[in-house]
């Protein structure tokens, strides 16, 4: 058992510091968590509870041979806690792992408050200078939405390593205020459960009617939104759609692997709606990001078949979105160089997205862990799918530093050439099964728990034809 006086603290209790203060408590390391909600709120959250989710509730797809897939394999593999839950507080989104967002973080938090091992303090760190004078292992895994007292903080540390862009969520509407008569229920490619997602079909007209009056509404434009830029799977519907006509046609709208009942054919394009929680009360309009005024929200996505009495439960929003040079900053565990004892962890790293966050907390953990029980520090094989996203975000060579999910295009290259997506994807995903599966069974110091549930099954034959969109 690590000694008591060798107290971790984890400062942001989301995704990522959740999963730390979890992991580490499993460990017998006894942890001081530190969260400023709800003493202090954000732009975009609403309660205090713990991994509160203020974008998409989905966590993306479960297709094994996707990258979104493999990764939440490889966290199952390490055990993680966070993701456990996910599983089970989820809510039906055909080949995607989507959850009732309220039930969901209440779990982690329940967790949380139920662990002897973590003390919860409820205000705002300001300054990182204390954990740079304190040998004491940090993590540190504030998010986006570092406040500006700590982002300055850890500004003057890092010199120019500090870099803000905007991101954007999308709107939630009543389900009783949906036209039934008009959507129609049906999961592209009849992915999982036929029906799990609700489906507003174009024609020509109508879309070209809905993407002219998009273009042209009133946005929220804050101070330096127009000279920063924003993270390519997070643009706000209206900038995408103001690239050309047909632009959403093969992105959000895109009616591929649908048909309209009413018509017998494919529709023009196709807004998907998707379960925000068990009782389907509300839905989340798949890829709908944006940064209109709320009033023109209202008017310009009520012109979508079946919204026109649409009502909004919450309307999109554009908020800052923090995160520091990484390549330059942190060494491969992430931790601050200079300050072996202070790591970061989750999107403040870059490394963007809801599992990548739950992953980067755990690896912290995993790190931290490590290094109070004087054991070797953990790298993870390039093979997997996390670590071939900490080596993309800790490498020197790396320039211009944007946010990054995991995906194959950073992987190491495989063997030999392989031309088929499909087989590609397959041949990438078994390496990365394999590399952690040995990356687990050989670190048996690091104290794996086992996953509680059943492991995500691979079928090199498999094609569900599963969205494996954000």
């Amino acid at each position: 058992m690590t000694d008591a006086s060798q107290r971790v603290t984890v400062v942001g209790a989301g995704l990522a510091g959740s999963e730390a203060a979890l992991q580490l408590a499993a460990r017998d390391v006894p942890v001081r968590l530190i969260e400023m909600r709800p003493q202090v709120g954000t732009a975009v959250h609403h309660t205090g509870e713990a991994a509160e989710l203020v974008c998409s509730n989905s966590l993306k797809s479960l297709d094994a041979t996707s990258a979104a897939g493999c990764l939440k394999y490889e966290l199952q593999r390490m055990g993680s806690v966070v993701l456990a839950e996910a599983f089970a507080n989820r809510v039906p989104a055909g080949g995607a792992l989507a959850v009732d967002r309220k039930r969901f973080s209440r779990a982690v938090t329940t967790r949380i408050e139920a662990s002897p091992l973590i003390e919860l303090e409820r205000h705002e760190v300001t300054s990182i200078d204390g954990f740079l004078a304190n040998p004491s292992p940090t993590i540190i895994a504030t998010g986006p939405l570092t406040t500006d007292p700590l982002a300055d903080s850890i500004a003057r540390v890092l010199g120019s390593g500090h870099l803000a862009f905007y991101d954007a969520a999308a709107p939630i509407v009543e389900a009783d205020s949906l036209d039934d008569s008009v959507l129609f229920r049906q999961s592209r490619y009849d992915a999982g459960q036929v029906g799990d997602y609700l489906n507003a079909p174009f024609d020509r007209a109508e879309y070209e009617a809905f993407i002219t009056e998009l273009v042209n509404a009133d946005r929220v434009i804050t101070r330096d939104f127009e000279s920063k830029e924003l993270f390519s799977a997070c643009q706000p519907v209206e900038e995408i759609a103001r690239r050309d006509i047909d632009a959403l046609r093969y992105g959000a709208l895109k009616p591929v692997g649908l048909r309209d009942p009413r018509t017998g054919q494919r529709p023009w394009a196709v807004l998907q709606l998707r379960a925000e929680n068990h009782p389907a009360t509300a839905y989340n309009l798949v890829g709908f990001q944006t940064n209109l005024r709320f009033g023109e929200q209202e008017r310009v996505f009520r012109m979508v078949p079946g919204l026109e009495n649409a009502v909004f439960a919450r309307h999109g929003v554009m908020h800052r979105n923090t995160f520091i040079d990484a390549p330059h900053a942190l060494d491969p565990t992430f931790a601050l160089t200079g300050h072996p004892q202070v790591r970061f962890a989750g999107q403040v790293c870059g490394t963007e997205g809801y599992v990548e966050a739950i992953a980067s907390g755990l690896f912290a953990a995993l790190c931290t862990y490590a290094q109070l029980q004087g054991r070797p520090l953990p790298h993870l094989p390039e093979e997997t799918l996390f670590g071939s996203l900490v080596a993309y975000a800790t490498n020197p060579e790396t320039r211009h530093y944007q946010p990054m999910h995991v995906n194959y295009g950073i992987m190491m290259p495989l063997p030999r050439r392989v031309k088929r997506k499909r087989e590609r994807y397959q041949a990438y995903a078994l390496r990365a099964r394999n590399a952690i599966d040995a990356f687990v069974d050989a670190r048996t110091d690091l104290g794996f728990t086992t996953w509680p549930g059943e492991l995500i099954a691979f079928d090199a034959e498999e094609d569900t034809g599963a969205d494996t969109s954000r």
